[in-house]
């Protein structure tokens, strides 16, 4: 239990109230019961805080006066209950040492975590205080860095680089062949060997079972504080700018280049060989078919809708081609009247 006054003072802001009031949980306005801190981050939403049962909450100045309750005012509630949250659930404190289950080819601090199943490969570089969950691969000459923590049945193939402090869930794979192949003329494909690497920043989240692959001759790169969501494929040879967020079940074909801070919406589709510019918002489900050059949100999806309002507004998108020609044919004859 933290009062509010010891939460300013680690995390600033202002308390009105009672600065003594102690609260060991974050929640919802809507679910938040005594001993609890909610928070109202979006004004469409303030109708709430008369009927909340939070010991306290979180608000912006703007809405400092619309609850008598205990508060803490801030300038962003939600950046502030992100950080009460991190300070109210600190991570699992693994035990280090080396499990006797594991496989470990290469040394290791005796600050890191083995877990049991673990196989690390020889040549491997690992720092301080990783944390290498159960059943995870990490293959020849690759590079973790200090404080990383890999979840079970994570695998790193050979000579991939995971920064520092980063978080790598379970099952997750990095550092995959990519898709490369060359077509025969008879149908056969050959084989293209995939011999560059995954290089990943620092402070980089992937989220479970997402797949990134590695370079086909150049490196797959992520750069620094970068966040994947779960499901996630990303293709040899592309590279994501740094702080760049992406939601789950997106793909990303081979060799784009995706900028700094971008937001890309949950199932959205990059194909191949595109560049997209720093500070740009892709809507979900959207299908990104050519280069994006300046910073904004771009949508390329159909709103849901019935099912036979969607058959017909089809039936309306198939002719088209054919209303614009009739257009086109009224709007000639309209230019002969015209001349007559």
């Amino acid at each position: 239990m933290f009062s509010l006054d010891e939460l300013v003072a680690r995390l600033g802001g202002e308390v009105v109230g009672d600065p003594a009031t102690r609260v060991g949980r974050v929640a919802t306005l809507d679910q938040a019961e005594a001993g609890d801190l909610a928070f109202l981050a979006n004004p469409k939403y303030q109708s709430r805080l008369k009927d909340c049962r939070a010991s306290a909450v979180i608000v912006a100045p703007v809405a400092r006066d619309l609850t008598d309750r205990p508060r803490i005012v801030t300038a962003d509630p939600y950046i502030y209950f992100a950080r009460v949250a991190q300070l109210f659930n600190p991570g699992e404190v693994a035990v280090p040492g080396v499990h006797s289950g594991a496989s470990v080819e290469s040394p290791i601090p005796a600050s890191v975590s083995v877990a049991a199943g673990v196989a690390i490969g020889p040549d491997v570089s690992i720092g301080e205080g990783v944390v290498i969950g159960p059943g995870c691969s990490v293959g020849r000459g690759a590079k973790i860095g200090a404080g990383t923590r890999l979840y079970g049945n994570v695998t790193i193939y050979h000579e991939c680089v995971i920064g520092d402090d980063c978080i790598v869930h379970s099952g997750a794979v990095i550092g995959a062949d990519g898709f490369g192949f060359a077509r025969e003329r008879d149908g056969n494909w050959v084989k293209i060997p995939q011999v560059g690497r995954v290089v990943i920043g620092d402070r980089v989240e992937v989220g479970a079972n997402t797949t990134i692959d590695r370079g086909a001759l150049d490196d797959t790169v992520i750069a620094d504080g970068v966040k994947l969501d779960n499901q996630i494929q990303i293709a040899h040879n592309v590279r994501i700018g740094e702080n760049t967020a992406i939601a789950g079940c997106v793909g990303v074909a081979g060799s784009t280049t995706i900028g700094a801070r971008c937001m890309i919406g949950g199932q959205a589709g990059i194909i191949g060989h595109l560049r997209i510019a720093d500070d740009v918002v892709v809507s979900s489900g959207t299908l990104v078919t050519k280069s994006i050059t300046r910073p904004g949100v771009y949508t390329a999806n159909l709103p849901l809708q019935g099912h036979a309002d969607w058959v017909r507004n089809f039936a309306h998108l198939r002719h088209l081609d054919a209303l614009v020609d009739r257009i086109r044919a009224l709007e000639q004859r309209l230019e002969e009247r015209k001349q007559e």
